[in-house]
């Protein structure tokens, strides 16, 4: 081999590289951590807010395979709303909804990011005896948010999007099973993240 044609493809992939990064995406502040976050944030949440956005699946269009696990997740526990949610930086944003008129909210307001932060499920009874919720906008006005229970949803790395999340009007604890079948539709949530990353 030449020494020239070794330098002359060292040039070309070169040339390669500085195109794609003259012509590669800038990455929406919303997918880069926030620099004084006013919620929990996971110690890998740059890498989690990566895999977000490489997803492509905050802002997609509705999914039934995604409705029907959030559906399930309703009537499984017997609450009356239920949700699948990513978290940005900046907000969190629904997949899928049942019983929530709004389809995103500010990242701080967000149950949610509580759940991202551990492997077990995340369980309020009583949001409004919570210190951390009892003056949350969605606690003390509609949807007027008593119980919270969700499971994170993961990628095949294991990052937390999201979670899979039942909500009530009312305090409540959730039985075994319900928390069991809970987590198995979180999991399949995971499948269908997976799938479509």
């Amino acid at each position: 081999v030449r020494y020239s044609a070794v330098m002359r493809l060292v040039r070309e992939r070169v040339a390669l590289k500085e195109a794609d990064k003259a012509t590669s995406t800038p990455v929406a502040a919303e997918f880069l951590p926030a620099s004084a976050p006013d919620y929990p944030v996971p110690t890998n949440e740059a890498q989690r807010l990566a895999a977000l956005a490489h997803s492509g699946l905050m802002d997609s269009e509705d999914d039934v395979a995604f409705d029907r696990l959030t559906w399930l997740a309703g009537h499984a526990t017997g609450c009356p709303m239920s949700l699948i949610t990513l978290l940005s930086a900046e907000r969190q944003w629904c997949k899928s909804r049942v019983g929530m008129e709004n389809r995103e909210t500010t990242r701080s307001l967000a149950f949610c990011s509580h759940a991202l932060m551990q492997d077990e499920p995340f369980v309020v009874e009583d949001a409004s005896a919570d210190p951390r919720f009892a003056d949350n906008p969605m606690v003390t006005g509609a949807p007027f948010i008593r119980f919270y229970a969700g499971y994170p949803v993961r990628t095949a790395d294991g990052l937390a999007l999201g979670s899979l999340c039942v909500l009530d009007t009312e305090p409540r604890r959730l039985r075994e099973r319900e928390m069991r079948a809970l987590r198995e539709l979180a999991v399949l949530a995971s499948d269908e993240v997976q799938r479509r990353a």
